[in-house]
């Protein structure tokens, strides 16, 4: 029986025929599922709440409640989770926000372990792994590929780049460029994401250039601008995916409102 006799369907609930549903879970009204998707027991999914195909959800926990917001005043705001996802025991996912896009995202194939927390309007990518205990608060935006240590709390409106890693219990206030490992509380850089970045098909070329590009911002002494300059001279000498690799670095130090962690 894909749904237990137990589970509580709202009418409006939208599922493929192939997704399976827990004891005692509670899906909303205004719930679309995708196929093949798995929901476990005492699992409750409410909210305009979006999820695609092939994800698997653990018992206990709440998808798609009200933000954790004052502000929120019952606007139909959204959470849009994609494909293939693991969420773990226990998880919290929240609405967005009309003080935002109004969605909190959740991308493809992501590995999400136990008391995880996305906050409203949270924009994380595809392929991360968060560890038990990672708290994003609200506006948080997390690149592909990083990884989150357990107890991991991401201040409000911090960015995290692509291929980043977090080691346990960090705590972030600023931005986080991608490629970069970091720990502590207040948390400190401590060189690139270079096995991470071997598992992934980065050639020599590119975690060289990487590297070079750390030691620029974190190493040189020079200022974020002057970093920022260096930067440029090191991109235009580049070429291909090298040069590429540079330039998601320089771009996201332009992009960032909070400064980075240095």
């Amino acid at each position: 029986m894909r749904i237990h006799p137990t589970a509580l369907i709202a009418s409006g609930a939208e599922l493929d025929s192939t997704v399976e549903v827990g004891a005692y879970a509670i899906i909303g009204p205004h719930v679309r599922i995708g196929a093949g998707t798995k929901v476990g027991p005492h699992v409750v999914i409410e909210g305009h709440t979006t999820i695609g195909s092939g994800n698997t959800f653990y018992q206990f926990s709440s998808i798609g409640a009200a933000p954790q917001d004052k502000k929120y005043a019952n606007e139909a705001t959204r959470l849009e989770i994609g494909d293939r996802n693991v969420i773990r025991e226990f998880c919290t996912f929240n609405l967005g926000t009309a003080q935002d896009a109004g969605v909190t995202r959740l991308g493809n194939d992501n590995w999400i372990m136990a008391y995880v927390h996305l906050a409203h309007d949270c924009q994380v990518g595809s392929n991360v792994i968060f560890a038990n205990n990672a708290a994003l608060a609200g506006h948080v935006h997390i690149g592909d590929w990083v990884i989150l240590g357990g107890f991991t709390n991401i201040h409000q409106f911090c960015k995290v780049g692509a291929h980043a890693m977090c080691g346990m219990s960090t705590s972030l206030t600023q931005d986080v460029p991608p490629f970069v490992m970091l720990n502590g509380n207040p948390a400190a850089a401590h060189g690139i994401n270079t096995e991470g970045l071997k598992r992934r098909g980065f050639s020599r070329d590119q975690i060289a250039a990487i590297r070079q590009a750390y030691k620029l911002i974190y190493k040189s002494g020079l200022t974020l601008e002057a970093a920022k300059a260096a930067l440029d001279q090191q991109q235009a000498v580049l070429t291909g995916d090298v040069a590429q690799s540079v330039k998601v670095i320089r771009d996201f130090l332009d992009a960032t409102t909070r400064g980075i962690v240095r």
